[in-house]
């Protein structure tokens, strides 16, 4: 009786060590806006770190992080650190990228909750006197995070947040834009 329920168990958990292990490994989460406003004003938004605490969907995680800026002050070399609470994490993104107006390539290094590397893109199109703003975040999944993902969409979770973030991106582009010249 004892070996038969040994002999199920190690069944189950092969089944779904089997289920995880054929989980796609690869994944991309992209998002995309339209802003009213020149590639140029959008994408200063994105090649200096300090501009991301007024429309980053997690810089009002947790007030009391720890932020650190190092190397460049903008473009290839620029570094952001936070260190913050349970919601916010820790982590690192660094500017590998920085082609004028049209690509931010990021690697995005988190630490905790969980340890991951990934590569963060933004590119800007004009379309007329608008910008086409493209987000995306892509990396691989090990067997952990392939087991999360069957739980969790991943893409509804961080394209929501990458959502929110250009759209507070798009508040703040065109509202300075808009502003009354100072005279």
């Amino acid at each position: 009786m004892l070996t038969t329920i040994f002999i199920v168990l190690a069944l189950i958990i092969a089944i779904a060590l089997a289920v995880v292990a054929i989980q796609p490994g690869a994944f991309t989460i992209t998002r995309t806006a339209t802003i009213s406003a020149a590639p140029a004003a959008v994408f200063a938004q994105v090649n200096d770190f300090h501009c991301w605490q007024a429309w980053s969907p997690w810089a009002k995680l947790d007030p009391a992080a720890k932020t650190t800026y190092s190397g460049s002050t903008a473009g290839v070399g620029a570094c952001f650190s936070w260190d913050g609470n349970k919601k916010m994490g820790a982590g690192r993104m660094a500017i590998s990228a920085s082609e004028k107006h049209d690509l931010v390539r990021i690697d995005l290094q988190f630490i905790r909750p969980f340890r991951a590397r990934n590569v963060t893109e933004f590119t800007f199109t004009q379309a007329g006197d608008q910008t086409i703003i493209s987000w995306s975040m892509s990396g691989r999944n090990g067997l952990m995070g392939k087991a999360f993902a069957l739980f969790v969409d991943g893409d509804r979770m961080i394209g929501g947040d990458f959502e929110k973030g250009l759209a507070a991106m798009k508040a703040v582009v065109e509202s300075a834009s808009v502003a009354p010249a100072a005279g």
